[in-house]
């Protein structure tokens, strides 16, 4: 994607920067007039003016009112953006965990650029050592951003990190407030053991429903007729929160819940009275 310099200290080590996603995998459907099935095009429109609007009329402008804006020239953008110095300044290292992931964006692969091996190296094997990440500012394509480089199998990857105004607080969310009963936290804790791991493989998850639209694409693409298959019916909610632990650890069937061994004894109960009433 392009060339930078990670530095740290007095060092600067030369790299070039690889996009880490793959994007062959992805299925993508094109937009084509159902007339004629060519491809169609999206064109500019001004509601008022009632016509179609061409890229070289168009302005930019910033809304700081309802419907009140303030229009910039190209020049004046210019002048609004970072100045691009594809330096990735590293200003302090921090445990690695100290991150949570609700910050992570984009990730970037980094390999040495010409002259940088043996520091790059360094930094990564030192990185690894320490268990430590580091923070680091980047500027490039007119913005300043907050990056994260971490060693990962010998290379570093540098992870786009989001600002504190970029991330809605968890306290914005309504969360319930229950006391966790003691049994309970154990036959959960109990689960999460039955079906750990302690290593990531990726190679074990595929994406099951790109892989059956490409088959039914295909299937399109021979002529053949693509039906809709009824997706299976939920199964039934099992309410009593033991019940369903004890059945996720495959235990015996847990006794009646409190609501049903209730419903139960005024279930029999009402025979009795009547019984008692008729004598």
């Amino acid at each position: 994607m392009g060339k930078a310099t990670v530095s740290f200290g007095l060092v600067s080590i030369p790299i070039k920067v690889y996009t880490s996603s793959n994007s062959d995998g992805a299925v993508r459907f094109n937009m084509l007039h159902g007339k004629c099935g060519s491809r169609i095009r999206q064109q500019l429109y001004c509601p008022t003016d009632d016509e179609v609007v061409d890229r070289s009329e168009i302005v930019k402008g910033y809304e700081f009112a309802k419907d009140q804006y303030v229009t910039f020239e190209p020049e004046e953008l210019k002048a609004l953006e970072a100045v691009s110095t594809n330096t990735v300044e590293i200003t302090e290292f921090i445990p690695a965990d100290q991150i949570d992931p609700v910050f992570f964006g984009k990730a970037y692969y980094l390999s040495p650029d010409k002259g940088g091996d043996r520091a790059y190296s360094l930094l990564s094997s030192a990185m690894r050592e320490t268990g430590r990440v580091g923070l680091a500012r980047y500027a490039a394509r007119g913005k300043e951003y907050l990056v994260m480089l971490r060693a990962m199998e010998g290379a570093l990857v540098m992870q786009q990190l989001r600002y504190t105004d970029e991330v809605k607080a968890i306290t914005e969310i309504p969360l319930p407030e229950i006391e966790v009963k003691e049994a309970e936290l154990k036959l959960a804790v109990q689960l999460i053991d039955q079906v750990s791991s302690e290593e990531f493989h990726p190679e074990n998850y595929q994406d099951n429903v790109t892989g059956r639209i490409r088959e039914l694409v295909q299937k399109k693409v021979e002529g053949q007729e693509v039906i809709a298959v009824a997706p299976e019916q939920p199964q039934a909610q099992i309410i009593d929160l033991m019940d369903a632990l004890k059945a996720s650890l495959g235990e015996a069937p847990a006794q009646e819940s409190a609501s049903e061994r209730k419903s139960a004894k005024r279930a029999t109960a009402e025979p009795v009275k009547r019984t008692a009433k008729a004598n």
